[in-house]
């Protein structure tokens, strides 16, 4: 498959062998979330965004199986990378009780592990002052393993926001707000307060703002002469820059600047879930780095292939039982892959590339002013189109995929694309057609 050439190439999708692999998983499989059938052929042909299922369609996937794969489909530089080592078994390890190494310093060792990245992800958060790392195997663990140590800094209250997806174990999910069907019939955490999260001008002025002691809706709750809420019982305030399940709806900066004060003023703790916009997909290596508000914890998994949770010193327990297992220090392979990834990101300037072609796949959307479409927005290469009706972005979702575009829904009426981040001009342009194409054909008789 040539990179520079291929494009999507579909004839019947799912065709029979696709069905009967889809027939086959759900005869173990419990019920879960599942966009369509897309069966991927991981033996057949695959680079960049391109890739190919089990009945032989070339497909565009505009999703990097939700921003887990960021450099997309057998990526040369970092194949080539893990072909340098002569693996061994086990490759996973129990990694909070034991190390590992490769021969040579750990500071560059013959093959970078956990050690090594736990190291990038220090140098990646400098600027917000933290210097330690606990490895786990997903985002969800990252969260559960951040609300822990602020929960253990001290306060029972936490701040959570309209539209956040923070994860699927008990503790994460006590902080959902996007769909119901998540949190429904489930024990939570107590002592969480659900707040709204403008991301707009006019959210930002009707929802946040007020006429109350403190001038917005966070503010007036901390008032020490008329809030209701004690400010040392707040653990800490978690929000994602730009919410991802909730409609990729970014932080409106004044918004994130209210926080700042709150969190000089009252010492709040902010946790931002890096999960799904960490690792360069917004063109900045986080997501937060756009906004004028400092995390005291850092939440990362999806791209970087292991869970992260990153922080300052003073804020992990000293006690070394708190903090332990859930293996993911000890995978070597994962941890290998998201050192790689760091420094791919870093050599072939890739986070320029995010930019650049952000802004024309944005500018080519827009310049379109397609009727259906109410909003494109977004940041880098974490971008959404939102339509005037659900059952379009449904009918627009399974247009796109019978032309060979894989992309995603969001939101309640929005389709998210996530291209890989070294995706190219060509590749854009040929989304973007299929894209315009699937919206043009979808008819009210579809819907």
């Amino acid at each position: 498959m040539d990179r520079d050439t291929v494009e999507p190439q579909v004839e019947t999708i799912p065709d029979e062998r696709a069905r009967r692999w889809v027939d086959y998983h759900h005869q173990f499989a419990a019920p879960s979330t599942y966009v369509y059938e897309f069966v991927w052929d991981t033996g057949a042909d695959a680079v960049g965004p391109f890739c190919t299922d089990v009945d032989g369609n070339i497909l565009l996937d505009f999703t990097s199986h939700v921003a887990a794969a960021p450099l997309g489909y057998n990526n040369p530089i970092l194949r080539e990378k893990l072909r340098e080592f002569d693996l061994v078994d086990p490759l996973k390890i129990a990694g909070q009780d034991f190390y590992v190494s490769g021969s040579g310093p750990p500071e560059d060792p013959e093959f970078p592990g956990p050690t090594q990245l736990m190291d990038r992800l220090v140098a990646m958060t400098d600027h917000y002052g933290m210097d330690r790392v606990f490895l786990s195997n997903s985002g969800a663990e990252a969260i559960e393993n951040a609300i822990k140590i602020c929960y253990a800094a001290g306060g029972h209250r936490a701040f959570t926001f309209e539209g956040a997806f923070h994860g699927r174990t008990l503790g994460a999910l006590s902080l959902n707000r996007s769909k119901a069907a998540h949190r429904r019939g489930f024990p939570e955490v107590p002592g969480v307060i659900s707040l709204p999260y403008p991301a707009t001008q006019d959210e930002y002025e009707r929802r946040w703002l007020t006429d109350g002691p403190g001038g917005n809706v966070v503010a007036d709750k901390l008032h020490p002469d008329r809030g209701v809420i004690d400010p040392d019982e707040i653990a800490f305030l978690i929000l994602e820059p730009i919410q991802g399940e909730g409609g990729y709806r970014v932080a409106h900066p004044e918004f994130a600047r209210d926080l700042e004060t709150l969190r000089e003023r009252y010492d709040l703790r902010i946790i931002a879930d890096e999960i799904q916009s960490g690792i360069g997909r917004t063109g900045e290596l986080w997501a937060i780095d756009h906004l004028d508000l400092t995390p005291d914890v850092i939440t990362s998994a999806k791209g970087l292939r292991v869970g992260a949770t990153i922080g300052r010193s003073d804020l992990f327990p000293e006690e070394t039982g708190r903090l332990s297992s859930t293996w993911g220090a000890g995978d070597l392979i994962a941890a290998m892959q998201g050192v790689l990834t760091i420094d791919i990101i870093h050599e072939q300037g890739l986070l320029e590339n995010v930019r650049l072609r952000g802004r024309h796949l944005r500018d080519r959307l827009e310049e379109r002013d397609l009727e259906p479409i109410v909003d494109v927005r977004g940041r880098g290469l974490m971008l959404a189109v939102e339509f005037d009706t659900k059952a379009r972005r449904d009918a627009v979702l399974e247009a796109a995929f019978s032309r060979g575009l894989l992309t995603l829904g969001c939101g309640y009426k929005t389709l998210r694309l996530l291209p890989p981040l070294d995706v190219t001009e060509r590749e854009i342009s040929l989304g973007v057609e299929l894209l315009i194409e699937s919206i043009e054909a979808v008819t009210p008789s579809d819907f």
